[in-house]
């Protein structure tokens, strides 16, 4: 029976003539190629936004606190969870944040505590309101100069505060940080009730410890004043991470015209501090958080000053300056945040894999069919030299070796497998050897 010779081979057929050896050669690249960029694509995935923040505030009932618990029910509404944490104050915040093993996101961190320190894991989401030192003093006369308290009792907080942290530094500056001037680690109530009864010349009071009703109760006593930094300019030439404020006349009491003159105050910018590999869908959520938070007007901002982008103590991190000049991120501006996240997380899968494996997918099979031809056209040179030493042969022990040299050409062209598809340039190589081979029977006939 005569086989039908319009009938189509069958896959095992076409699957023997295949060269698995240049199939493995140019597969193989491509597979290591597709599996590196499914194993990045896997490994970018899980930077898509965790739904819990670690958030760094201060002690039970502080002014921090009640912030970080604004910021929490702010948050919530797009489905992160906030997860405060107690502290000691600002100087406590930097410490969790600085280390790792605390596994801390975020915190506030008064400005001035980073000075000395190499903290080049943590970025700055901006300043997100003024903290001016509030200085009230038993003094005779009008204080413009801290010197004008030189030798007195001065209550600069306790130990590991941030006032008394920026306390110490303008003291020293101004060579009073030793006798015969008397330093005391009191804040708060305390410090304002031995301000009232005598027992001490003065109090630097700043954040928790400068309450509304520890400022209420003092600026009810004739004798005690709120003191004004004359040389603010001067101090914000000596420290960076200061900023100068505008106390104006009767601002905290119209009626009672308190305070009696405009003052200049001096006070470092809370900053929202965060570790430098917090996501950046994570940094928006947070900066439009403060956005809503201290954006309102108060004593010592306008409406929309703040946050800010102050560079300070810290490097503002480049999601956070992204997010100042142009907004959110598209997806999470448009969608929201756990649809956002979602498609997020396709995008870092998918595009890596089409830019990588698609190309790789359309380049195999283009260099699959130049290995194929490349092992065919090889032949052809052999054939060209052959034809050169056919023309340089004399004698017959030479015309012998051309023959046996062609000999072997035809053996390995014969037993050369290639695809159904190159069989066309597969038998015209094998007639281009036969035609050498006559042309060789001719001249060893003449």
């Amino acid at each position: 029976m005569m086989p039908d010779i319009n009938k189509r081979p069958g896959l095992l057929a076409r699957l023997r003539t295949a060269s698995w050896r240049d199939l493995l050669i140019v597969g193989l690249p491509i597979v290591l190629v597709a599996g590196a960029a499914v194993a990045v694509a896997v490994k970018a995935a899980r930077f898509a936004p965790p739904s819990t923040i670690r958030f760094v505030s201060g002690p039970d009932g502080s002014g921090y606190r009640n912030q970080a618990e604004k910021y929490q029910k702010i948050l919530a509404r797009d489905g992160v969870k906030l997860e405060i944490l107690t502290s000691r104050g600002a100087l406590d915040n930097l410490d969790k944040l600085a280390n790792p093993a605390a596994k801390v996101d975020v915190g506030f961190v008064q400005g001035g505590l980073a000075e000395g320190r190499e903290l080049p894991h943590l970025v700055s989401l901006g300043s997100v309101y003024p903290q001016p030192m509030m200085v009230y003093c038993r003094h005779p006369e009008p204080v413009e100069l801290l010197s004008q308290l030189k030798g007195k009792r001065i209550a600069v907080g306790p130990e590991g505060s941030g006032a008394r942290v920026l306390a110490q530094k303008l003291l020293k500056i101004n060579d009073m940080d030793g006798p015969p001037t008397v330093l005391l680690d009191l804040a708060g109530d305390e410090a304002a009730k031995q301000l009232l009864a005598g027992t001490i010349d003065a109090a630097f009071l700043m954040g928790d410890s400068a309450t509304p009703s520890v400022m209420k109760t003092l600026r009810g006593v004739p004798e005690i004043q709120l003191a004004s930094f004359r040389q603010a300019d001067g101090y914000l030439r000596k420290f960076r991470f200061l900023s100068k404020e505008t106390l104006p006349e009767g601002a905290m009491d119209i009626a009672k015209n308190y305070p009696p003159r405009t003052l200049t105050l001096i006070g470092p910018t809370v900053e929202l501090v965060a570790r430098d590999d917090l996501h950046p869908a994570l940094s928006d959520l947070l900066i439009r958080a403060a956005r809503e938070v201290h954006g309102s007007p108060g004593m010592f901002r306008n409406a929309g000053e703040y946050p800010a982008p102050l560079a300070r103590d810290f490097p503002i991190s480049p999601d956070a300056e992204r997010y100042y000049k142009s907004g959110e991120q598209f997806l999470y501006k448009r969608l929201p945040f756990w649809l956002a996240s979602l498609v997020d997380r396709l995008l870092v899968v998918v595009l890596p894999l089409l830019v990588i494996i698609v190309p790789a997918t359309r380049l195999a099979p283009a260099i699959y069919r130049w290995r194929i031809r490349s092992r065919i056209y090889r032949w052809y040179g052999a054939l060209m030299a052959i034809e050169r030493e056919t023309r340089r042969a004399q004698t017959a022990e030479q015309k012998e070796r051309v023959h046996a040299r062609l000999d072997e050409i035809a053996s390995a062209v014969s037993e050369l497998r290639t695809p159904p598809s190159f069989a066309d340039q597969l038998y015209v190589l094998r007639d281009h050897v036969a035609a050498v081979r006559r042309r060789l029977d001719v001249a060893a006939a003449s």
